[in-house]
């Protein structure tokens, strides 16, 4: 599938992402994170078995996307920083459907992406704090409110818990090798305010109920783990 997004005066053609490559990717990232680690999975029956799904996954260590990627019932495309498609990662990550982002302006071709794989009825994968840091959900981007009131699709939150805890003798950057990480998933909720409105208020006032869902979501899931 094909769209066109303006920039400026000019079109540009908009490839919307395979939905088939995010399955391999899945089955790709689904052996290598079993593999490697140990991921406890808890609560991927409460993502919706069809229809648009966002998911929101906190962001502590550089393996979470990939661990969600693998363990999660459906492929998901995930808005990923272009600066990690570098060299044979670029068409890799591609072909996997995930979505090169420019975190630093409006990124019209992702944004269309973003919201085809939505009307398409197919996951979204965001990192809402828009970079890696304490993965506590603290400091939200208004990116994932206006995906959400923008398509209607209903919110997961997803917590990794223990990707960031300790790092690897033999590969310094990640966890020890069959170390256990956790995916806690919650329950579906909607972000917007059932008005419809798209305003700057109404995107702030979303931001707002989503971080509290998102922060209550992710102290319930170190309770439940001990994490």
């Amino acid at each position: 599938m094909r769209r066109h997004a303006r920039r400026g005066e000019a079109d540009r053609e908009v490839t919307a992402p395979s939905e088939r490559g995010a399955d391999v990717g899945r089955r790709i990232g689904v052996g290598l994170m079993f593999g490697l680690w140990r991921p406890r999975v808890l609560g991927a029956w409460k993502v919706p078995a069809t229809g648009p799904v966002i998911l929101a996954v906190n962001h502590s260590h550089n393996i979470d996307g990939p661990m969600v990627m693998g363990v999660s019932p459906r492929p998901v495309h995930f808005l990923i920083k272009k600066e990690a498609f570098v060299g044979p990662l670029d068409p890799f990550l591609t072909g996997i459907g995930q979505l090169k982002v420019d975190r630093h302006s409006a990124d019209r071709t992702a944004i269309t992406q973003a919201l085809d794989v939505l009307s398409n009825g197919g996951v979204l994968g965001i990192f809402p704090e828009g970079t890696r840091g304490e993965g506590d959900f603290a400091s939200l981007r208004a990116g994932l409110a206006y995906f959400a009131v923008r398509s209607g699709a209903p919110i997961v939150p997803v917590a990794v818990l223990g990707s960031s805890e300790k790092r690897g003798r033999l590969i310094k950057g990640l966890p020890p090798l069959r170390h256990r990480v956790d995916v806690v998933y919650g329950d579906p909720f909607e972000a917007g305010d059932g008005s419809g409105r798209r305003t700057r208020r109404a995107l702030d006032e979303a931001t707002e109920r989503i971080q509290k869902q998102l922060s209550a979501h992710l102290e319930n899931a170190r309770q439940l783990t001990g994490r």
